[in-house]
């Protein structure tokens, strides 16, 4: 994938290299000249958009606490601890309903892993209210997602019905599925997948058995051992662009833990997320000054781990929501081609071939009796050439 986008700091505006500067300063109250004429230059409206866009402003507000400086104004700073009174109260709000979650799942037998939340925030920062966080995600068994979904129901909650499947492709298309609760207002997303295909994904069995308990609360609540963590998290970075540093900022806070890098290395390739996590690495060391150390080098290897660096850039220098369509024509097409940059050569081969399997829209064009769905197959290549076809008639009809 080639684009003009490098690694170079100095490129990004002054808000951002001030918001990357605080936040990459660990247990420091003295300031730099640079970091000064930054504070003293700043668009003050331009970095508290910045700061809840990344989702990092309880982190600032902590460090900025800390800063013996002058020059950050005060309305900054109520601003920082407004937002960070209210994440609290969202993350205590979280931390109730993740302990309830749990004794209900575990009480009917099922196995859940919670993997971000106020678990990861409580490991990774030390304090809940550290972390922004706007949902529950947790991953179980797809054996147990029938019973999973009926529980939810019987609490209150309601499954958001965006997924349209036919022949089952939502097993690998999609990796997780919704439910809202309407008086709470708390979203819980349930996974059977970590990654949707053509991702190699580790054993449910496999990860369950790598589990750590949080020490959050005194119920039993499980959550990823920390390779398989650092494998997750720079994972679902990638897939979004690193677009929200916050991602970005969870590996920095993974990666000062005590990891088992060898492991790391072993689960990394034999996944086929080398490059990513070679990806993160690189960012962290230029965005937040990271350095890189030597049982990391057999991730940094891999020169793909540069060049999509360098492609995550485009996200870096904009403010782009992939959560919040419509997304921009260019943005779109950027992201569609960065995707399918980061695949290898096998997962692209599956990617391409994915295409010849049954789509929902498939269904929609030619609605068949569901046993007569296997048909889809040999008549895709029609069905696919009859949509183009009359899309094109419509374009034609709306330029005339």
């Amino acid at each position: 994938m080639n684009n003009d986008v490098t690694l170079h700091k100095e490129d990004l505006s002054d808000e951002l290299r001030l918001m990357l500067s605080i936040l990459a300063m660990d247990n420091k109250t003295e300031i730099t000249f640079d970091l000064q004429e930054l504070i003293h230059h700043a668009d003050w409206d331009r970095f508290i958009e910045l700061a809840r866009h990344h989702r990092v402003f309880p982190s600032l507000n902590h460090k900025m606490q800390k800063l013996k400086t002058i020059g950050i104004p005060t309305f900054v700073s109520q601003m920082f601890h407004r937002d960070y009174y209210r994440n609290t109260l969202q993350m205590l709000a979280l931390s109730g309903e993740m302990e309830q979650i749990a004794k209900l799942f575990s009480d009917n037998g099922i196995r859940s892993l919670f993997l971000k939340g106020p678990v990861i925030a409580a490991d990774l920062y030390g304090d809940v209210s550290l972390r922004t966080s706007c949902d529950l995600d947790l991953l179980i068994p797809l054996k147990d997602l029938e019973r999973t979904e009926s529980l939810l129901l019987s609490c209150g909650y309601e499954k958001d019905e965006y997924i349209v499947s036919v022949l089952n492709d939502w097993k690998w298309r999609h990796h997780h599925t919704s439910f809202i609760h309407p008086e709470k207002g708390i979203k819980v997303e349930v996974h059977w997948r970590l990654n949707p295909a053509p991702a190699k994904e580790p054993r449910f069995d496999d990860l369950w058995e790598r589990r750590r308990q949080s020490s959050l609360i005194t119920r039993p609540i499980y959550y990823l051992g920390r390779e398989d963590l650092f494998m997750f998290l720079v994972s679902h970075g990638a897939r979004h662009g690193w677009s929200r540093l916050r991602w970005l900022l969870d590996i920095k806070q993974l990666s000062d833990q005590k990891l088992d890098w060898p492991k790391l290395i072993v689960l990394l390739r034999k996944h086929q997320f080398t490059h990513i996590g070679g990806q993160a690495l690189l960012l962290l060391a230029k965005l937040f000054a990271v350095p890189l150390r030597e049982e990391m080098k057999p991730i940094l290897n891999d020169r793909r781990a540069e060049w999509s660096a360098e492609d995550a850039m485009f996200y870096v220098h904009r403010m782009i929501n992939l959560h919040s369509p419509p997304i921009s024509e260019e943005v779109d097409r950027y992201h569609r081609k960065y995707l399918f940059g980061l695949l290898t050569f096998r997962q692209k081969v599956m990617f391409i071939a994915s295409f010849l399997y049954p789509y929902p829209e498939d269904a929609k064009t030619l609605p068949l009796p569901k046993p007569l769905h296997f048909l889809y197959f040999p008549l895709r290549p029609f069905i696919w050439g009859w949509r183009k076809l009359r899309k094109t008639f419509k374009d034609n009809e709306t330029y005339n």
